[in-house]
């Protein structure tokens, strides 16, 4: 995949993709460090901006959980590898040699330095286009795992509404799909949870157990435990 985003000024991108130990030994060239710190700044915004506004029931400690996540070394190295940044790098032959092109900490800063560049190209409207939808799906499958044996969710509400309740109330909550609505395409649930017969909290979701997280989600909000 090589998606990059369409930078039109050349010599900025060529920036972009070097390497300062290509520099060493290309001393005429300019490497992507001050593009890096700038990407850097630019995502970390737009990935807050976009989790703010898709997640509305989280708090400020989740939300900077979930964009931590996003926006760590492992991830931004993953989109890197998407666009095939690292054989598009320049690099010196020391660090060709030593396996750069498949650094983590070298694609991260690769990708961090395509978003600067496409920053300062494009502006912010343009990067806000390209970087939001990338960043949408990634954020969706930690809040809301396909399986619930795969990584487990990232702020696992259930799980924390129920050591609450066998600490304090000395029984497990217990949800209830109060409705159903929508096409079978499309459906919509909502669920409430419940601790010794007491509603606590109400969630909407797509699937039964995306509603029960999110009553348990409320539950924990509405007991000032997030």
């Amino acid at each position: 995949m090589d998606n990059k985003p369409p930078i039109k000024d050349e010599k900025l991108l060529q920036q972009a993709l070097t390497h300062r130990s290509y520099v060493n030994e290309h001393p005429e060239a300019e490497d992507n460090e001050r593009l890096e710190f700038l990407g850097d700044a630019v995502l970390n915004f737009l990935v807050a901006e976009l989790v703010y506004n898709r997640y509305q029931d989280m708090s400020e400690a989740q939300l900077t959980r979930l964009r931590s996540a996003l926006v760590d070394e492992k991830q931004l190295a993953k989109f890197a590898v998407k666009l095939g940044l690292g054989e598009q790098l320049r690099l010196g032959k020391g660090a060709i040699k030593d396996g750069a092109r498949t650094n983590p900490a070298l694609l991260s800063d690769a990708f961090e330095a395509i978003i600067g560049a496409y920053f300062v190209d494009a502006k912010i409207t343009a990067v806000r286009k390209y970087v939001q939808p990338m960043f949408t799906d990634v954020a969706d499958s930690i809040v809301y795992p396909d399986n619930d044996e795969e990584e487990k969710n990232l702020i696992d509400f259930k799980n924390q509404l129920q050591q609450w309740a066998q600490e304090k109330q000395g029984e497990n909550p217990e949800y209830y799909i109060i409705n159903e609505s929508g096409p079978d395409h499309a459906k919509e649930f909502t669920a409430e949870v419940r601790v010794k017969g007491k509603l606590y909290g109400v969630g909407k979701g797509k699937r039964k157990q995306d509603a029960e997280k999110r009553a348990a989600q409320k539950a924990l909000n509405k007991l000032g435990l997030l």
